[in-house]
Parts: structure tokens; C-alpha cells; sequence
């Protein structure tokens, strides 16, 4: 860690993109195999029992935001500015002061998680959000942890810990449903179907704690090189920081980076409460059938859509110490250059997803949640939801861009903006229109899209950075929408031939068909997406260099031909 600490990532543009591809595999992963597991356990509970789990999460998902979970984010941006001008002990004590935050407030986090669940929730649902409490005081040691490596500019150890917490939270998420359901099955529908919720919940509680173990590892492995790094800082006694000075940066950098991510995600929670609400009010909905419609949206339609936003995700947390090691030095024409360099990335993968989401939403459904009895609606909302994945990816960006810059309070302003605008289009929706489930992807699009537009408008107006559009946007937009072509040709061309060789035309394609036609359908489209970015230039090999394992891909496309050196 020691030797990474000490490299001038500001000298190549590679090294944050390296960063965040390892990031971003990583994330990829952890979302597949949430998507994987997702699948069995949905089977296990029940779409009632997932509308459970999933109601019980929006909540503490919003306490754990409230209380630490944005604490990686916030904790590597200050601390990669000390270690930026070479003040090692200024770093480690603003980490040691993180700790005493996420642990006072990860605990009380906790206790209102716990002893407030029947208000936060519905009863139904408050013995899933008990359940996730221990959790929220665990996940802000974590972020501490993986937010101090990462302002030294390595992801792996964070990236390796984020699989191995999801494997860990899938095994056990299974494992306990299953036994929750077993031991339950003499009892009514709903109460298996609270059980199955409550073991989910302890595999994500098994996940972090397994996550923070092995961080914990790490840190007493690079003990040594970091003790070594506080005996050799030559900063004055003048400069150590106070535990006061530390108690008022983190507060003044936590504070609004935890508002603005709050309010990001309240955007869930509020639609959460504005449907089961008015449905339940004005529709004749029961709470159960409120909170499985909810968790056909929450829980398999965006969680599908969410895999690529995994992506920008990754690429804001490499680029938040990137961007203030530049933003600390002064350095704006490089300050700039990562920002056009992180959106080009983002967008070469965030477009094509967008687009494949959009051609291939039934027979990715039909794979990930084969339930007969709501795929063609989850795959009908992904359809609608798919354009949120671009809107999300720049908007996530651009939060850590404003973060990373010193501007925590814009995203706070925008998204309180953006949350108020979806929150009365949502009710506008549901009261005046029978859309039901679509209302609340419209919502989820006003949201994203305005947080883009606002977010954008920010970053123009403080730091002078004009968006290249043409081989940021339109030519990967205009690649990625033929692509889109070829994707839908494909898939409607091998259903037809599944169908006509079955006789039946009406069939409803799954197992290994299903498995044929999207395997074949997304190397099309794979295929045709790579070739266009390659021949129209929009992919240059200083930029392919830049990712993991970038060398030997650049050599592989300049032997065939589909690269020239520049």
C-alpha cells in the first residue's frame, strides 16, 4: 500500500480508470451473483416474502446512509488530500476520527433501526427491518476501512471484499430462508413469507460482518507500511490537526456528502411510502398485494437495471480521490481531463447496457426470475426503466465530480430538487392515471434525469468543464442504437425458429432455449458494438491502455485490424 500511496496518479489518466475497471468488475460481479441468488431465493419466499425483504430494505438502506454507509466516499476524499501534500499522521488521525463517527452513529443508527421498525415499516415488515439493525453498526467500520484504502488509490482490497460479503450474504441468504420456510410451513402464507424475508436479511447482516473481517486482516497486514509512513512524516507540530479540527472536517465533508446520497436514495423510500399509500387508499390494494406489486419493481426489475449502473458507481469512487488530488494542487486542466476521461468510459459501457436492457428485457427476465406469473411485467418495466441506466450512470458521476471538488452541498440542492419534482409526479400519476407499477418508473425517469441536467449544469458553471458530446454521446449513442437493432433481430429471429420447431407459436420460451436465444442475441449484439467503437475511432488505444489488461487487448485489436496506433 505504501508504494501505491506514493504514485502521482494526476501523471496518467489510466491509473483512476484502471482503478475503477477493477472497481467496476468487481461491482459487475457482486450484482450478478445478487441477481443469481436473487433468483432462488425469490423462488424460496415468494414474491410476497421478497416484497417484504424488499420494503424492509429501502428503510434501512436510508438509516445505514444516514449513519455511515456514505462515510468511503466522504473518508477518501479529505484523507487522499493529506496524503496529496505528504501529511501521513493528518491522514491516519482523520481515520481514527472516522471510526469514533461511524461508531457512535452506526450505533444509533441501530438502536432507531431496531426500536422504531413498527413505525418506519408495516408490522409485517418491521420484523425483516429488526433484523437489519446489528447490521448498520457493522457496515460504517467497513466503510472505514475500504474508505482509507481507497485514498490511497488501491480498489482491490475493496473490490475483493464486496464479493466475497456477496457470496458470503448469498449462501447464508439462502441457506436461511430455507430453513425459516421449512420450520414455518405448518403456518399461513404470510407468516412463511416474513420468515423467508427475516433469513434474507441474516445473510446480509453474515455478508458484512465477513466483508469487515477480512478487512480488518488487511489492515493489520499493511500495519507495518503504515506505521513506517507516520515514523518518516516530517509535518510540523503546527499542522497535526486537532481531534476538535478532526471532529469539524468530518462533519463539515460527511455532513452534506450523507445528505446529498440520503436524498439520492430517499427517492426509493419516498416512492415506496407514495404507492403503498395511495394503491392501498384509492385502489382497493391489501398490504400485501401493495408490497408484492413493489417488490416486482424494487426487487427484479431495478435490480436488473442496476447491474450496469455498477459501472458509474465504480468509476465515482476512483475518481472522488483522483479528482481532489488535482482539485488540491490546482492542477484544472487536469481536473478536467479526468472528468471528460471517467464520462467517455462511463458512457461507452452505460449506453450499449441501456439499449441491451431495452432489446433483451424478456429473455434476461426469463433467466434471472423465471416465475411465470410476473415476468412479462418485469420485463415490461425494465423496458420502460432501461433508459435510467444512462441518466443514472452521469448523474452518480457527476455527484462524486461536485463532491471531489469541494462542492458537497450542490448535490444536496439538486437532489431535494429532484425528489420534490418525482414525488408529485408520482402522486399525479397514481391519483389521475390507472399506470400502477409504470407510474413509478416514469418517476424514477423525471428523477434521474433532472439530477443529469442539474448535476451538469453544476459542474459548467464551477469548474468551466464543457462536455464533449460527439465521441462522449452521439457516436457510442448512434453505435449502441444499432446494436439495439441487431439484438432485437436476433432475438425475434431464434424465437421464431424455437417456436416453429415446437410447433407452437405461442409458446412461452425458457431453460436452455432461453439460454440459446440470449446467449446468441447479446454476442451479436457484443460483437457489433465492439466493431462499430473501433472502426468509427470512438475508442482510441491511449484509452484501451488505460483498463485493466489493456496492453494485451489493444495488441489483440491491432492484429486483426481494428486499431491504429495513436
Amino acid at each position: 500500500m505504501a508504494k501505491e500511496g506514493k504514485k502521482e496518479i494526476g501523471g496518467k489518466p489510466g491509473n483512476f480508470i484502471f482503478q475503477a475497471g477493477i472497481l467496476a468488475a468487481a461491482g459487475i460481479i457482486v450484482r450478478i451473483i445478487g441477481i443469481l441468488y436473487r433468483s432462488p431465493l425469490v423462488a424460496i419466499i415468494g414474491d410476497e416474502g421478497n416484497g417484504y425483504y424488499n420494503t424492509a430494505y429501502v428503510i434501512y438502506t436510508i438509516i445505514l446512509l444516514v449513519s455511515s454507509y456514505s462515510i468511503p466516499s466522504a473518508i477518501s476524499k479529505v484523507i487522499a488530500g493529506r496524503l496529496s501534500v505528504g501529511e501521513y499522521r493528518n491522514a491516519f488521525r482523520l481515520f481514527i476520527g472516522s471510526i469514533v463517527y461511524v461508531v457512535v452513529m452506526g450505533g444509533i443508527g441501530s438502536v432507531i433501526c431496531f426500536a422504531f421498525a413498527d413505525k418506519l415499516v408495516g408490522a409485517n415488515s418491521s420484523q425483516v427491518l429488526r433484523v437489519f439493525a446489528p447490521t448498520i453498526f457493522l457496515s460504517g467500520l467497513l466503510g472505514c476501512l475500504r474508505g482509507y484504502f481507497q485514498a490511497h488509490h488501491t480498489m482491490v482490497y475493496t473490490s475483493f471484499s464486496q464479493i466475497l460479503e456477496q457470496i458470503v450474504n448469498a449462501i447464508v441468504s439462502i441457506t436461511a430462508a430455507f430453513i425459516f420456510v421449512k420450520v414455518l410451513s405448518g403456518s399461513d402464507e404470510t407468516a412463511i413469507a416474513i420468515g423467508g424475508a427475516k433469513g434474507s436479511a441474516i445473510g446480509t447482516g453474515a455478508g458484512v460482518l465477513v466483508a469487515l473481517i477480512f478487512m480488518i486482516f488487511v489492515y493489520i497486514s499493511n500495519r507495518p507500511l503504515i506505521k513506517r509512513r507516520l515514523e518518516q512524516d516530517r509535518t510540523s507540530e503546527m499542522k497535526i490537526i486537532s481531534p476538535l479540527h478532526i471532529a469539524g472536517i468530518i462533519f463539515a465533508m460527511v455532513t452534506p456528502v450523507v445528505m446529498s446520497t440520503c436524498i439520492y436514495n430517499l427517492s426509493t423510500a419516498s416512492n415506496l411510502k407514495i404507492y403503498q399509500e395511495i394503491v392501498q387508499a384509492h385502489s382497493g390494494y391489501t398490504e400485501a398485494a401493495a408490497t408484492t406489486g413493489y417488490g416486482l419493481f424494487s426487487g427484479k426489475a431495478m435490480q436488473i437495471v442496476n447491474i450496469p449502473i455498477a459501472i458509474a458507481t465504480a468509476m465515482s469512487s476512483a475518481i472522488i480521490p483522483a479528482v481532489a488530488h488535482s482539485h488540491e494542487r490546482g492542477e484544472s486542466k487536469e481536473e478536467k481531463r479526468k472528468i471528460a476521461y471517467a464520462m467517455k468510459v462511463t458512457m461507452l459501457i452505460a449506453l450499449p447496457s441501456a439499449f441491451g436492457l431495452m432489446a433483451l428485457a424478456e429473455p434476461v427476465t426469463m433467466l434471472l426470475y423465471p416465475q411465470r406469473a410476473s415476468y412479462e411485467m418485469v420485463a415490461s418495466l425494465i423496458r420502460v426503466l432501461s433508459i435510467t441506466v444512462v441518466f443514472y450512470c452521469i448523474s452518480t458521476l457527476s455527484n462524486a465530480i461536485l463532491q471531489g471538488t469541494g462542492n458537497v452541498g450542490v448535490p444536496v440542492v439538486n437532489s431535494l430538487i429532484s425528489l420534490v419534482v418525482q414525488a408529485g409526479v408520482l402522486v399525479l400519476l397514481l391519483r389521475k392515471t390507472g399506470l400502477d407499477l409504470y407510474a413509478l418508473c416514469i418517476a424514477t425517469i423525471v428523477y434521474s434525469l433532472m439530477m443529469c441536467i442539474l448535476n451538469s449544469h453544476a459542474i459548467r458553471r464551477r469548474l468551466g468543464y464543457v462536455q464533449e458530446y460527439k465521441r462522449t454521446f452521439i457516436m457510442p449513442g448512434l453505435s449502441a442504437l444499432v446494436m439495439c437493432a441487431v439484438a432485437i433481430a436476433s432475438n425475434t429471429f431464434i424465437s421464431y425458429m424455437i417456436r416453429r420447431s415446437a410447433g407452437d407459436p405461442y409458446m412461452v420460451i425458457s431453460g436452455m432455449n432461453n439460454v440459446l436465444r440470449l446467449i446468441v442475441s447479446m454476442f451479436m449484439a457484443v460483437v457489433t458494438y465492439g466493431l462499430l467503437t473501433l472502426k468509427l475511432g470512438i475508442i482510441r488505444e491511449s484509452e484501451i491502455l488505460g483498463m485493466p489488461g489493456g496492453v494485451r487487448i489493444a495488441e489483440f485489436f491491432k492484429r486483426i485490424g481494428l486499431l491504429k496506433p495513436t
